[in-house]
C-alpha cells in the first residue's frame, strides 16, 4: 500500500537527469508523479511513485548512481519546518529525537533510530534509517542515507566520527563510488542501512542553537501537526492559507497545488477523519477573526479576504463561530485591550486543527 510524501526528496532531480541528457518530466509522466513535484518541495506524491522513478530513470539513463548524486543537491531544508527544530536542538541525540518525533511531516513511513552497534563494539552506535513498510528501494535508500549523512556533517560544522555505513542492498554503482561519497567503509546486503558513530556523538553540542526559535518551531509542529496519521489536512490548511482572498476556494483548486485528484484528497482526508470544507471554514474563521481584531479594514474588505462575496455572508459566519456581529467582535476586542481574553475572544478551537 502507498503513502503520500512530501515531494522535497526529489530534489535534484532534475538537474542530475538533465546532466544526462534526459527529460525529466517525460519521465515523471512515465512513472505517475505529476510535474510539478520536481519543482517544489510540497507537492504530496505517492512514495511507490517516487520509488518507481528513481529506479526507472537510473536504469534508462543509465546512472546507477542516482540517489547518490541526487543527496548532493539537498540540505536540512528539505525537511521544512522541521529543520529549523532539528538545528536549534541542543545536542546531536536531541536532534536525533526531534527528526524521529516529526519526520511523519515528510514521510509517514520513513522511521530514524539509534539503535545498538550492528558490530556489537562498546561505545558505538547506529543510526537507522528505514521505512516502516520494509527497506526502501535501492535509490531511495542511497539518497535518504546520502542526505542523512550530509545532514550530520551540516549539524556538527565538519567530520562526526562515522566509522562505516551499513546499506541493505547490492549496489548497481562501484563501491567505490559510495566510499568517496560518504568518506569511509561502506558494508553492503546488511540487515538495516545505518550510520555507525561513536555514541559520545549524541552528546555532542550544536553550535549557534537559538532556544527560542526551536520552542517556536516545536509550538508550530505540535499546534499544526499533532498527529502522526494527520499528514495530508496540515498540507491542505496551508494551501488554502495561500489563495484565500486571492482567487476562489475549491477542492479542485488546492488539489491542483498539491497535485493529487480531487477526489482522492477528499478520500484521503477522510482516512484522517477531517474534510475540506471544515478545514477551508477553520482557516476562514482564523484569518476572518484576526482581521475583525487586529484590522480596521472595512467589513466589505474583510469579507472578501476571507472569500465571502458579500458582508452578509461574513456576518452569518461570525454569528455562527461565536454568536456575535463582525462589529461585536471588533468592538469587545477593542474594550478589553489590556484586560484579559474577552467572552469572544474564548472562540472553541476547531476539531480540525
Amino acid at each position: 500500500m502507498s503513502s503520500i510524501i512530501r515531494s522535497a526528496g526529489l530534489r535534484g532531480f532534475r538537474a542530475v537527469v538533465e546532466q544526462y541528457d534526459g527529460d525529466a518530466e517525460a519521465l515523471a509522466a512515465r512513472h505517475h508523479v505529476p510535474p510539478e513535484a520536481l519543482d517544489g518541495d510540497d507537492v504530496l506524491v505517492s512514495d511507490v511513485a517516487v520509488a518507481r522513478l528513481l529506479e526507472g530513470a537510473a536504469r534508462e539513463l543509465p546512472c546507477p548512481d542516482l540517489g547518490l548524486r541526487m543527496s548532493e543537491h539537498q540540505d536540512i531544508g528539505i525537511l521544512g519546518p522541521l529543520a529549523v527544530a532539528v538545528q536549534n536542538s541542543p545536542t546531536v541525540g536531541a536532534a536525533l529525537e526531534c527528526a524521529s518525533q516529526f519526520l511523519f511531516l515528510h514521510s509517514p513511513v520513513l522511521r530514524v533510530a539509534v539503535v545498538a552497534d550492528p558490530e556489537g563494539r562498546p561505545g558505538e552506535v547506529g543510526i537507522r534509517y528505514g521505512s516502516a513498510t520494509g527497506p526502501p528501494p535501492r535509490q531511495a535508500t542511497d539518497a535518504i542515507l546520502a542526505f542523512s549523512h550530509r545532514m550530520m556533517r551540516f549539524l556538527v560544522g565538519g567530520p562526526y566520527g562515522l566509522h562505516s555505513v551499513h546499506l541493505s542492498h547490492t549496489p548497481k554503482a562501484p563501491a567505490a563510488r559510495y566510499t568517496e561519497v560518504f568518506g569511509a567503509e561502506v558494508r553492503f546486503d546488511q540487515p538495516a542501512s545505518l550510520l555507525r558513530v561513536p555514541r559520545s556523538l549524541l552528546d555532542r553540542p550544536l553550535a549557534e542553537v537559538d532556544d527560542t526559535l526551536r520552542e517556536l518551531a516545536l509550538g508550530y509542529l505540535r499546534t499544526h501537526f499533532p498527529e502522526p496519521g494527520r499528514v495530508v489536512a496540515p498540507q491542505v490548511r496551508a494551501a488554502v492559507e495561500r489563495v484565500l482572498g486571492t482567487s476562489p476556494v475549491r477542492i479542485d483548486t488546492v488539489a491542483g497545488l498539491l497535485g493529487v485528484h480531487p477526489r482522492t484528497l477528499q478520500r484521503r482526508l477522510a482516512t484522517e477523519g477531517a474534510s475540506f470544507e471544515a478545514l477551508l471554514d477553520d482557516v476562514r474563521r482564523e484569518t476572518a477573526l484576526r482581521l475583525l481584531r487586529h484590522s480596521d479594514l472595512p467589513l466589505q474588505q474583510v469579507a472578501g479576504l476571507v472569500g465571502l462575496s458579500e458582508q452578509s455572508a461574513l456576518t452569518r459566519c461570525v454569528r455562527r463561530w461565536c454568536g456575535a456581529t463582525p462589529r461585536d467582535v471588533r468592538a469587545r476586542t477593542q474594550g478589553h485591550t489590556g484586560a484579559g481574553r474577552s467572552e469572544v475572544n474564548a472562540v472553541p478551537e476547531s476539531a480540525d486543527r
